[in-house]
């Protein structure tokens, strides 16, 4: 069996537990991911089942239209302000969390840079990895 992803915020109000291996798990590079990570991408892990995940302490959302258009909500931490995880209104099944969010972000492996697009200069990503203009179906 495989170790349970689990993680959270910086202060420990918000913790997670997810039994799954990620579907998905990407850097992206839209410039809303770019304002909130304050960086030149933000860097996730997509699981397949919201229902498996055990979620404890209360995250604050701000809900969000994404470059697709569709609607996004961003959880973090009302005490730390950390990013923690994100809902999709159009895939409300699925569970993202923020890579740097894990206890252990070495897990995170990425397959896939998306919105490069509006990828900046600066920020250079591993060249082996493929970018995509947009956000690939899922």
């Amino acid at each position: 069996m495989n170790q349970p992803y689990t993680g959270g915020c910086a202060c420990g109000a918000i913790r997670y537990e997810i039994p799954d291996e990620p579907v998905f798990s990407n850097h992206c590079q839209c410039r809303d991911c770019q304002r909130k990570s304050g960086t030149g991408h933000g860097s996730y892990l997509t699981f397949p089942s919201r229902e498996r995940v055990t979620l404890q302490g209360e995250a604050r959302e701000w809900a969000v239209v994404a470059d697709s258009g569709n609607v996004k909500h961003q959880a973090f931490c009302p005490h730390c302000g950390s990013p923690v995880y994100l809902r999709f209104a159009a895939m409300p099944g699925i569970f993202t969390v923020h890579a740097a969010s894990l206890d252990d972000p070495a897990r995170f492996q990425p397959q896939l840079a998306t919105y490069g697009v509006s990828g900046l200069p600066w920020d250079r990503l591993d060249p082996a990895l493929p970018v995509v203009d947009k956000m690939p179906p899922m």
